[in-house]
């Protein structure tokens, strides 16, 4: 993902100095059926599933819808922890956004025919983005204040803090009959991960993962530590004691989930235990 953001940076970088009529920066970075001009569900032109901009190289303000799992309804947000991310950021910016959320038979047509239906999907103006991490990245870039990031050795020790942890959580969380000899294993993989994060966290100098200043590292592990936590005492028994074996960890959730921007967009417990309730099969 970081060559990823990486290409996303100099794609975007670049087109600042385009002409004003210009294809959407993320054309070839999000969109895999390339080179295939067609009229959208929308009626505007496309070109690679992308609308052809007209108004202008720099995005503004207003226009942002936000497609979305559903929640048990159909209707209500779902338990989603990557569009949680992406809503965090949105929050955290001061921006405007409409929440769509739908189910595989509500995504619109062309959601499905240019993306894959795959959510979450920022929609801005004429444009969309899929993968949170892209778009977390490109509304940080276009709308800087604040600004959710930090030099960058610290966002590499924070992000290299959580590399692994939410895979270790998944596999904990939908592993089936619980408390045999594979749920321990995975018990004690996702200890493992834990451990190492608690060790970062103990070490900065603040309460969030670069220090004092809060990231898009901190925007997209507070729904993942959310389904954890909820996870484990909902299906798990409470197995794992966050307040004594990793207590930054446990000091971290609370100051995160504490957050305003992560009370706004936060989902009942329940919606997350309905999720990994369908995941455990």
């Amino acid at each position: 993902m970081m060559n990823l953001v990486r290409r996303a940076y100099v794609t975007w970088g670049l087109a600042s100095c385009l002409p004003s009529f210009t294809t959407s920066f993320l054309t070839t970075l999000t969109h895999p059926t390339r080179n295939r001009p067609t009229l959208s569900a929308l009626g505007m032109v496309k070109n690679r599933g992308l609308e052809v901009r007209r108004e202008g190289a720099t995005p503004t303000e207003g226009g942002m819808t936000l497609y979305l799992k559903a929640g048990p309804d159909g209707k209500s947000v779902g338990d989603c922890p990557f569009a949680h991310f992406v809503r965090m950021v949105l929050e955290e910016k001061g921006l405007d956004y409409e929440l769509q959320p739908c189910v595989a038979d509500t995504k619109p047509a062309w959601l499905v025919e240019f993306y894959d239906g795959k959510m979450p999907a920022l929609r801005h103006r004429k444009e969309c983005y899929v993968e949170s991490d892209v778009i977390a990245e490109y509304v940080d870039f276009f709308f800087r204040d604040p600004p959710l990031k930090v030099d960058r050795p610290l966002m590499e020790a924070a992000e290299t803090a959580v590399e692994g942890l939410f895979p270790a959580i998944a596999k904990y969380l939908k592993h089936t009959p619980d408390g045999d000899a594979d749920d321990g294993e995975k018990k004690t993989a996702l200890e493992r991960s834990l451990e190492k994060l608690n060790s970062h966290l103990a070490a900065v100098d603040g309460p969030y993962m670069t220090g004092h200043s809060f990231s898009l590292v901190d925007c997209g592990l507070a729904p993942k530590l959310y389904h954890m936590k909820t996870g484990v005492n909902g299906f798990k028994n409470g197995a794992i004691d966050f307040a004594t074996q990793f207590p930054a960890v446990d000091a971290y959730m609370t100051a995160v989930f504490d957050r305003p921007s992560f009370q706004k967009t936060a989902y009942p417990t329940e919606v997350i235990t309905w999720g990994w309730g369908n995941a455990r099969g």
